[in-house]
């Protein structure tokens, strides 16, 4: 078993990298790099790319790539797996086994890739809130634009092998249980972290909810903070994109979230906020309900399982 450190990026395919790359801008992604076939996005971490598109016949939603260890987990995985290990020709470089896990989604699990300079500054205004007021003898003047994506922080799959894909997740590749999805008695889904040990990571970097087919569900960007959420809202709405869930704030994983649709269909999240964990955590039981995993906002739309 190796330990997987984080998600590095989701691939699709689509017919058009020009109207990818516009409404991925208005997003709050970045253009990190092009070719005549693939177009590469990142935030505003250090991470080379965040979002891939491949120039496509037809819009699919490809494959995601998680971040081991070192190059010797990589060798080690390929080995369990019976693969080979090869050399990223990509512009991350590194090195990478690709496969298929049990539900049948691409997984490239890579190490030792190039890493790039942050971008900066990267702050939050000051606020005057409650008790705390921080702000004192100047404004809030924000120009209207897109979000600032900080990272990509998780994937939610749809599974026709739920079990298997969980044991696979969890034995091969070190996953732990945050909370656990249920439809009364039945076991539906698993939301799970990177078993990092005693260091907080994400309440969960892979989702996997049990359905009669595999499909990509949606990736989750996560924003600079809450004014970036209502702002990306804003600019997205200007712009006429297709607006699928929010904003509100999820049970399971406390995150901000604002779901949007791509121009060829695909769902993809802003959110902050998000609850941090470690293997001290106690994996919660959560329950199905009409309304969705929402604390407050809007329930889910039908349109959203789309």
């Amino acid at each position: 078993m190796i330990t997987i450190q984080d998600i590095l990026y989701v691939r699709y395919g689509a017919p058009d990298l020009d109207r990818m790359e516009e409404f991925l801008t208005a997003f709050g992604l970045i253009r990190a790099d092009r070719t005549d076939r693939t177009l590469y996005m990142r935030g505003a971490s250090s991470s080379p790319y965040l979002h891939v598109t491949d120039l496509t016949a037809e819009p699919q939603a490809k494959s995601f790539a998680l971040l081991a260890k070192d190059e010797d987990d990589v060798e080690r995985l390929a080995a369990e797996l019976g693969l080979a290990a090869e050399w990223n020709p990509e512009p991350a470089g590194g090195r990478m086994v690709r496969f298929k896990d049990p539900s049948g989604f691409d997984v490239t699990v890579l190490a030792g890739i190039r890493q790039v300079a942050a971008l900066s500054p990267l702050s939050p205004a000051p606020g005057n809130f409650g008790m705390e007021r921080l702000r004192k003898g100047s404004g809030v003047k924000r120009p209207r634009g897109p979000a600032e994506v900080l990272r990509l922080g998780h994937a939610l799959l749809r599974c026709d092998s739920l079990e298997q894909s969980f044991r696979f997740y969890t034995e091969t590749l070190g996953f732990k249980v945050s909370d656990s999805l249920y439809a009364g008695e039945n076991l539906v889904g698993h939301f799970m972290h990177c078993g990092l040990g005693q260091t907080f990571t994400d309440h969960h970097t892979i989702a996997i909810v049990k359905r009669p087919a595999s499909q990509f569900d949606h990736a989750g960007f996560e924003v600079l903070d809450l004014e970036n959420v209502l702002a990306g809202n804003d600019y997205l709405m200007s712009k006429d994109y297709e607006h699928d869930w929010g904003i509100g704030r999820h049970t399971e994983g406390s995150q901000i979230f604002d779901y949007w649709r791509d121009p060829f269909g695909n769902k993809i999240e802003h959110w902050t906020d998000g609850d941090l964990v470690n293997d001290d955590y106690q994996p919660g039981r959560a329950m199905v309900r009409p309304e969705g995993p929402v604390q407050w906002g809007p329930p889910i739309p039908q349109s959203s399982f789309r």
